[in-house]
C-alpha cells in the first residue's frame, strides 16, 4: 500500500493478498522454490502466477467493490482516468499487461493495485492532486506495483505460511464476490491478519522503493513532470501531520514520508523534465466533475462555486463546476445558460458539450438537448461518455431504435462497463426488441460472475416470438457456451471433492 490513508477492507485485503493469490494457484501451479533475485522490469515471473491467474484474480476484487457500489460509475470521469493511466501503461514493456484503472468512490487519499493490472483510485487522491503530473505519478506508481510483478513476490515471501489460514482467507473473499457482501469478506481477512501482516509490512517497503524509482520513468517518459511524484508525497506529507511520526515505523505499511521525498527528488533530479507544460482540459474539467458528484447531498455545491468565481479569475473548469452543480441541485436551466457560452467559445471541448445536452433535456429543452447531442456525435464519433450521454437522452425522448442503434454502434469498437451494457439492454426494450434486451441483460449478469441468471435471460431471450435467425443462432452458442462452462465447473467441484475425501481417507489411515 503507498499511502497511509485506505478503505479498511481494502487495506487488510492488500496486506494479505499474496497468501489468497497463492491459494488460488496453488491446484494448477507448481511453486518455483528458488532464491532468484528480484526480478528486472518487464520480468514475467512466470513460475509463480499465470496471467490468466492474475486475470481472475484482479477481476474478482473488482466484481466484489462493484457489488458492494464502491466503484465511480460515471463514463466521463472513468473515462479520464482509464485515459490518463494507459498513456503511463504504454511506456511499460509490451508484453506486460492490458491496464484497468478505475476510481473508488472513497475520500481518503489512497491508490492500489491488483493482480492482473487492475488498479484502484479513490476520488479523493484526484481532489488531493495539485496538478495532473501529480496525479499521473500516483497512477506511475501503481503500475509499476504491476509491472514489477510484486504481488508474486509476495506469494513467494508468503509461501511458508499456513494453506488452511490461507484457504479460509480466499473462501471468504469468494464468499464476498458471490453474494454474502463486504462483512463476510472482513471477517476472513482478520482472521489472519495476525500472522501476515508483519512479514508482509516489511516486504512492502522494499517494493515502494521500486515502485517509486519504475513509476517516475514512466513518467517521465509519458512527458509529465518527473517532480510530480515528490510533489504529492509532500501533500501526502501535509496530510498525515504528525500522525505518522506517533507510529512506530516498524508497523507503518509504507516507507517514512520523508524518506520517500528525498529519494523522489534525487530519481526526478535525474530525469528530463517537459518545457512549459501545462495541465490538460479534460484534467481540470474532471477534478471539478468528481468534486460535485461525490460531494455530502446536504451540500449546496453551487455556494462552493460561487465563491470561487467571486474572489478569482473566473476559470472555465470553475463555470463547469457550477453548471453541474446547478444540474445537481434541480436547476437544469441555470446549467444550460452558463454551458451555452462555453461550448461557443470551447467547441473541442467534449465534456462542455455532453453536459450542455444533458442539461437542456433536464430542462424540458428536448430538441435543443437532442440536437447539441447530435451535433456533438458528429463532431466526436464513438465517443463512449458522449454516446452513453445521448443514448440515455435518445431514450428518453421515446426514440429507442435510435439509441439501440447508436450504443450497439459504440460498444462494438469499444468494451463496455456492466452499467452500459444494461444501458443498451434498456435501449433495446425501448425498441421494442426483447429478445436483444434479454440477450444484453443476460451479459450484464456475466461480467457481475453470475452465470445462473445469465443462462436464465437468454432462455428468455431464445422464448421471444419473431426472433431472425442471426439473433437465434447468437443467444444459443451463447447459451451453450454457459452452460458448457457451468458443467465444466462441477466436474472441477466434483473432482476436488473426492481428491480432499481421499486425503482425509488417507490421514485416517495413519
Amino acid at each position: 500500500m503507498p499511502f497511509p490513508f485506505a478503505h479498511p477492507l481494502l487495506r487488510r485485503l492488500a496486506v494479505i493478498l499474496g497468501l489468497t493469490v497463492y491459494v488460488a494457484a496453488a491446484s494448477t501451479i507448481a511453486l518455483a522454490q528458488t532464491t532468484e533475485e528480484l526480478p528486472d522490469i518487464g520480468n514475467p515471473a512466470g513460475t509463480i502466477l499465470s496471467k490468466d491467474d492474475e486475470y481472475s484474480l484482479g477481476l474478482m476484487v473488482l466484481r466484489e467493490l462493484r457489488q458492494q457500489n464502491e466503484i465511480l460509475d460515471d463514463p466521463e470521469s472513468a473515462e479520464y482516468v482509464q485515459a490518463l493511466g494507459s498513456r503511463i501503461a504504454a511506456q511499460a514493456p509490451e508484453s506486460a499487461h492490458q491496464f484497468v484503472y478505475s476510481i473508488v468512490k472513497e475520500r481518503d487519499i489512497n491508490a492500489f493495485a491488483v493482480p492482473g493490472g487492475f488498479i484502484f483510485l479513490n476520488y479523493g487522491t484526484i481532489l488531493a492532486a495539485g496538478n495532473e503530473s501529480q496525479l499521473a505519478g500516483v497512477l506511475a506508481h501503481e503500475t509499476a506495483h504491476v509491472v514489477q510483478r510484486h504481488i508474486a513476490r509476495a506469494i513467494r515471501a508468503q509461501s511458508r505460511q499456513s494453506i488452511t489460514t490461507a484457504a479460509a482467507i480466499l473462501a471468504a473473499i469468494l464468499l464476498g464476490a458471490m453474494g454474502g457482501g463486504g462483512a463476510a469478506v472482513e471477517g476472513g481477512i482478520a482472521a489472519a491478519e495476525g500472522m501476515a501482516a508483519q512479514q508482509q509490512i516489511n516486504f512492502t517497503r522494499e517494493e515502494e522503493y521500486e515502485a517509486d524509482r519504475v513509476g517516475m520513468g514512466f513518467l517521465a517518459r509519458a512527458g509529465f513532470d518527473p517532480e510530480g511524484m515528490p510533489e504529492f508525497f509532500e501533500a501526502l506529507e501535509h496530510h498525515v501531520g504528525v500522525e505518522e511520526v506517533l507510529i512506530p515505523k516498524i508497523l507503518v505499511d509504507h516507507p517514512a514520508t520523508a524518506d520517500r521525498i528525498a529519494e523522489a527528488k534525487g530519481r526526478a533530479a535525474q530525469l528530463e523534465r517537459p518545457k512549459h507544460l501545462q495541465d490538460s482540459v479534460s484534467y481540470t474539467l474532471i477534478r471539478e466533475r468528481v468534486r460535485v458528484l461525490m460531494a455530502d447531498p446536504d451540500t449546496d455545491m453551487r455556494d462552493f462555486y460561487r465563491r470561487r468565481l467571486e474572489t478569482r479569475y473566473p476559470l472555465m473548469s470553475d463555470q463547469y463546476g457550477e453548471a453541474l452543480a446547478q444540474m445537481r441541485s434541480g436547476h437544469p436551466a441555470e446549467a444550460v445558460e452558463i454551458l451555452r457560452p462555453l461550448v461557443a467559445a470551447h467547441d473541442s471541448v467534449i465534456l462542455l458539450h455532453s453536459a450542455l445536452g444533458e442539461a437542456q433535456v433536464a430542462a424540458g429543452q428536448m430538441q435543443q438537448g437532442l440536437s447539441t447531442f447530435a451535433r456533438a456525435e458528429a463532431l466526436f464519433p464513438r465517443n463512449v461518455p458522449l454516446s452513453v450521454r445521448y443514448g440515455e437522452a435518445l431514450i428518453k425522448a421515446g426514440h429507442g431504435k435510435e439509441a439501440h442503434e447508436l450504443l450497439l454502434d459504440v460498444f462494438n469498437n469499444a468494451e463496455p462497463t456492466p452499467q452500459q451494457i444494461q444501458l443498451t439492454a434498456r435501449a433495446a426494450s425501448a425498441a421494442g426488441d426483447p429478445g436483444d434486451a434479454y440477450y444484453y441483460m443476460s451479459e450484464y449478469h456475466i461480467t457481475s460472475g453470475n452465470l445462473n441468471l445469465a443462462s436464465h435471460q437468454l432462455e428468455l431471450a431464445l422464448s421471444t416470438p419473431n426472433l431472425t435467425i442471426v439473433q437465434r443462432e447468437r443467444y444459443r452458442a451463447r447459451l451453450d457456451e454457459i452452460r458448457e462452462f457451468l458443467a465444466e465447473e462441477r466436474r472441477a467441484h466434483h473432482g476436488r471433492q473426492t481428491a480432499d475425501n481421499d486425503g482425509s481417507h488417507l490421514e485416517e489411515m495413519r
